[in-house]
This record gives structure tokens, sequence and C-alpha cells, in this order.
């Protein structure tokens, strides 16, 4: 292991990689993750962090810091099951069926895995619920709603020589439901057996129900979500600044996953590109050791209380920038800036994501998606990509407490990619973002 460049302060040498690398199953992600991959849901049941390794001797001033943010409470939880009832009273539909999954979880905390048994929620217009259960996971159901949520009712058991659907179809109807939406990641196989059950008339997508409730944020998620970004920053800083030449891209992955751990994050993950790697915007991780003056790109998060960050830094290692890539990091600075300032309510999501993308274009770097090969974000919240999305097809009117991550980058396969991304949230008077915005292409911070 090449030691820390002699500029920097003495500290304890580094730990071989051998060493780094067992920093354990929890970090098993890093150099699998892939750029803005967390998309499901990462509740804070997940396992707690290895014990202490070597590694952990460079990041000895990371403290846990997620006893400073409040989780949602059973009570807010309830209000959004009302809060649901009220749009689907507005949208004329009488109910929404939810499987297992982030809504689940938003509406109730519950944590439910997915399988061939149906296991669902079902919340009706006037806010009330009912829940359709394998009967020989009834009792088990009950123990945990109770836990997560409060007293269990309406639990509908089915038997397994009859199946579900009709089962819960004629609870639907005891209830007079005749218009019932389907949230958006509910399973084919639901939805057929319910349209032979109760005819494909009576179903509807929920996706936008769902998207109205969940994309905007209130003030306790909107807290949570800056939380984490400005913990993943403070992860990136600090491994930046104590990172050696010699380690592989993967090694410096494991690092940043083993910092947000001990800030409090749960399931990080993390994509670490260097040099030309990173000219592949969903690239992998090789095993590259990083040298003076290679570019890196480090895109990675992780759960603060099931709210997700999202965050990347390009910068140039331990020297000067080259000419061309210092041009290109300030294009893509000035296209996250000019993107984020296209935010304000009533604007439509595609013209933040056409804003970026002339800078990028008036810089000369190409039109359409010629150097940009992706759009320039998606909405974030318990899910690490969740409607709506940045594109330049989409029409979806902004809100304020829409949150979204900006994510521009340039891409010169052969050479270089770099993209800088922050988590911004649109507010009453434009946007506001989280933590900092990079400033330097020799820095993350």
């Amino acid at each position: 292991m090449t030691p820390a460049p002699s500029r920097r302060p003495a500290r304890p040498g580094p730990p071989s990689r051998r060493e780094l690398l067992g920093l354990g199953a929890g970090i098993a992600v890093a150099g699998t993750g892939l750029c803005c991959a967390a998309s499901t849901p990462m509740p804070d049941t997940s396992p707690a962090p290895p014990a202490a390794t070597p590694a952990d001797e460079l990041l000895a001033g990371l403290l846990d810091q997620s006893a400073r943010f409040a989780p949602i409470t059973v009570d807010e939880r309830a209000a959004r099951v009302r809060r649901l009832g009220r749009l689907l009273d507005a949208a004329r539909l009488d109910a929404l069926l939810v499987e297992p999954g982030t809504t689940l979880s938003y509406l109730t905390g519950l944590e439910w895995g997915l399988s061939e048994r149906l296991f669902a929620l079902v919340v009706f217009a006037d806010g009330s619920t009912m829940w359709i259960c394998p009967a020989f996971e009834v009792e088990r159901a009950e123990r945990e709603i109770a836990r997560v949520h409060g007293p269990a009712r309406g639990i509908e058991g089915w038997q397994e020589d009859e199946h579900a659907f009709a089962p819960l179809a004629s609870a639907l109807v005891r209830r007079g439901v005749q218009r019932l939406a389907l949230e958006p990641r509910a399973r084919v196989f639901v939805w057929t057996g319910l349209a032979a059950e109760l005819g494909a008339e009576t179903l509807v997508p929920g996706d936008p129900i769902v998207e109205e409730l969940r994309g905007v944020k209130d003030e306790h998620e909107l807290a949570l979500l800056r939380g984490a970004s400005e913990l993943t920053q403070q992860a990136l800083a600090t491994v930046a600044e104590r990172l050696p030449a010699g380690w592989t891209d993967r090694e410096i992955g494991a690092l940043v996953c083993r910092a947000q751990e001990r800030l409090g994050l749960r399931a990080p993950w993390v994509l670490p590109l260097v040099g030309e790697d990173a000219a592949v915007p969903h690239g992998a991780p090789t095993g590259r050791e990083l040298r003076r003056g290679d570019s890196i790109l480090l895109d990675t998060g992780g759960s603060l209380h099931g709210y997700q960050s999202d965050t990347t830094r390009s910068w140039v290692f331990d020297g000067s920038p080259p000419r061309e890539f210092t041009r290109a990091w300030n294009t893509v600075r000035d296209a996250q800036r000019v993107g984020f300032e296209a935010l304000r309510p009533g604007a439509r999501c595609r013209d933040a994501d056409r804003a970026a993308r002339a800078v990028i274009e008036a810089a000369g770097y190409g039109a359409g998606y010629a150097a940009l090969y992706h759009r320039l974000g998606h909405g974030i919240g318990m899910d690490g990509h969740e409607a709506p999305y940045l594109d330049g097809g989409s029409s979806a009117r902004l809100a304020p407490g829409m949150t979204f991550t900006a994510e521009p980058g340039i891409y010169r396969r052969g050479e270089f990619g770099l993209r800088l991304e922050d988590v911004v949230v649109v507010t009453a008077g434009g946007a506001d973002h989280f933590g900092a915005w990079a400033s330097d292409p020799r820095s993350p911070a």
C-alpha cells in the first residue's frame, strides 16, 4: 500500500487491502452497486454495521448522527392513510390495493415479503382499511401490523384451496367497491386475478394517486432527506481527505460505505469509477488502482430512517486537473445550476432537463444525448428512484415539496466521465438544495 503523501498530516498507516476488504458482509455492495440504483425501500431494520475493523482507523472522527433525526411515527403514518382516503374520494375511486413494498411501508411501516401468495392492504375512500392475507399467516400478520402500525383490523384470510381473489373480491363487493385502483408496483397476476372476479372495467391504474400521495414531501420527510444528503457528503469529504494512492476502486467504495455506516446511514451503496471507466455512466469497477492525477467518480447514498441520499462527486485525485477535464467539470457545474434554477412551482419537469442540456450543447459538447447520456434527474424519497422524473419528455408539473436529484454529466469514451449530483427540493419561491454544491474539480467537498 502506497503511504499517504508527505504533505498531509501524519496519520496511522492505512490498512492493507486484505484488511480493508475484510470489512464484512455489510459492505458487500461496494463495487457492485449501480449508479443511482437504490430504488427499493431501505428500512432501518437492516443489520447493524459490522464491528470495528482496521479501516475504521481512517474514519475515527465519524460518529453516528442518526439519533439527531426523529423517525416517522405511527401517528404520521395513520395521517397518511387518512390523506390517501381523501385523495381516493376526490378522484371518485372506492379503494386502492397496495402490495408489499415502499408504499405499504410509507403507509404502515410494515415490511412483508412478496411471494405467489397474495398479501395486501386495501385502503378505502373513507380512510378505513382491510388486509388480505393467507389464512395460515394471519396470526403473524396481526402481530407484525400491531408492532409497527397499531391493532390490526379487518384481516381477510384465504385458504390454499380457494386462492386469494374470490375471497378478496367478495369482501370488496360487500364494501361496495365499484372502482378499485391498483398501486403502480402491483404485479400482473394481481390485476388479472381481480379482473377475472370483478371485471376488468372495475380496475384502474393507481399511479396518479400514489404519485400525488408520495410525491410532495412534508417537513419531517424533508428534514430526513436533507440529513441523509448532508451525512453522505460528509462521508465523501472524509474519505477523500484520507485517501492514499494505490487503492483500487473497490477498496475506495468499501471505505465510502463504511464511512456512511459510521455516520448512522443504513444499507449504503456505491459506484466507484476511476479514470476512463467513468465514461460509462452505469459502469462497473474493474479493480483499477488510483494514481496521482487520475479522475475519480463516486456515486453513493444510504438510508436515514428509511429516506434516501444520492450524491455524486467527480474530481482529480492529488494533482492538477487537465484543461479539458476542468472545462467539462465547469460546464457540468453550470448545467446543474441552470437546471436547478428552472425548478419552480408550475413548471414542467422537462423544463429543467432541457435547460441543463442546453448549457452542455452551448459549450460545444453536442446536442441532445451526445455528451449527457441520461436525464437530468429523478424523484427521491423512500425510494432512491421515484416519480416524477426530470426528463425531457415529462409534462408533470412541479409543486412545492417535490424532491429530485439534479445530476448532469459529460462522458467521453476512452478519456473520462464526470457527473455532479445533489438532491434538491421545489419550494414556494423556486428551489433549494441539500448540503453544499461541489465547488472544485480537485475535491468532492
